[in-house]
């Protein structure tokens, strides 16, 4: 059975490499890599409402190496994540019998509907239940796996391959293109944590723990602290220290950045030992840190921020092959 309805028919699209990768099927790691790490484009963030942006990335999490923004995507076409004004978007149901943000029938959803904001229910007219639901129905059908999995999840979705080729096509243009699988993997551990307060000498490898001196009643993440947890979770260790950090991996020229790397700036630019503060890159000049006291983890500007550019040292990408593994 449909997880969705479906909706009006849409003309051929073309899809981007990176998709068409993720279809070609035969190699887990490669197609897996090509969506799952890019970061939110300046347009995702513009159309995406910022709840829905943090479910969908939330909610992919719970599928391994299901691409985020394919959940984005489905949720655009069903509903312009629960803008549109079609019956059976908040209540009620659709001439198909689909209803909610992410349109499910009634049937599939007993099946696979989740408790996405932990309330003790699971609603399918509740943005959150109803994007972790997507996920479980997504999952189940070997999204995770990519290629063609990915593309039979997704007609399983909605029994079209227009929807695929739609669908696809609005997930490329929200994530920004990686050239490095785990820096995918690392922004998006970074971005789970968008909002936790700033302690000093707080985070790790496990996550968010309680600092030292003023950050010890602060449970959150220091700037070093959230990029050592970032890259663990993408199987690579790095120091601790910002400024240790900085020699964990081979230094990437500016027109070479990628995202997942980790951009450091120091009193004086020209001496490393003077790193005081570290980034990760999320592209288009962005980047998600751990600013300070006072603030939280969150995305900030990077390339147009002239207090960043005077201090900017540069770029390291950490790899399996350093001193640390």
């Amino acid at each position: 059975m449909k997880a969705a309805a479906c909706v009006a028919a849409a003309g051929l699209l073309a899809y981007p490499l990176a998709l068409a990768t993720l279809l070609a099927g035969g190699n887990h790691t490669a197609s897996a890599d090509a969506t799952s790490a890019g970061a939110p484009t300046a347009y995702a963030r513009d159309d995406i409402p910022p709840d829905y942006l943090r479910w969908y990335t939330d909610a992919a999490q719970t599928c391994p190496s299901l691409p985020w923004a394919v959940l984005a995507a489905i949720g655009k076409v069903e509903s312009d994540h629960g803008r549109s004004p079609l019956p059976g978007i908040r209540s009620g149901e659709n001439h198909a019998g689909a209803g909610g943000p992410m349109q499910f029938l009634a049937a599939t959803w007993a099946a696979y509907g989740a408790d996405g904001n932990h309330d003790s229910h699971k609603n399918r007219y509740n943005p959150a239940d109803a994007i972790h639901g997507a996920a479980n129905y997504l999952c189940a059908n070997h999204a995770s796996q990519g290629g063609k999995h990915l593309h039979q999840a997704i007609w399983r979705y909605n029994h079209a391959d227009w929807y695929v080729r739609k669908v696809l096509a609005q997930a490329g243009r929200y994530a920004a293109p990686t050239s490095s699988g785990r820096g995918a993997v690392a922004v998006r551990a970074a971005l789970r944590w968008r909002g936790t307060p700033y302690s000093w000498g707080g985070g790790g490898p496990s996550g968010p723990t309680y600092g030292i001196e003023h950050g010890a009643n602060i449970k959150g993440f220091d700037c070093s602290g959230l990029t050592q947890y970032a890259w663990a979770k993408a199987g690579v260790m790095i120091a601790r220290v910002a400024a240790d950090q900085y020699d964990d991996g081979p230094h990437i020229p500016r027109h070479a950045l990628a995202s997942g790397d980790l951009l450091f700036f120091a009193t004086n630019p020209r001496n490393p030992r003077t790193i005081h503060h570290v980034g990760i890159y999320l592209g288009r000049g962005r980047m998600v840190h751990a600013p300070q006291t006072g603030d939280v983890v969150r995305e900030a500007e990077f390339a147009r921020s002239a207090y960043r550019q005077r201090q900017y040292v540069g770029a390291t990408r950490p790899t399996p092959r350093n001193r640390h593994q």
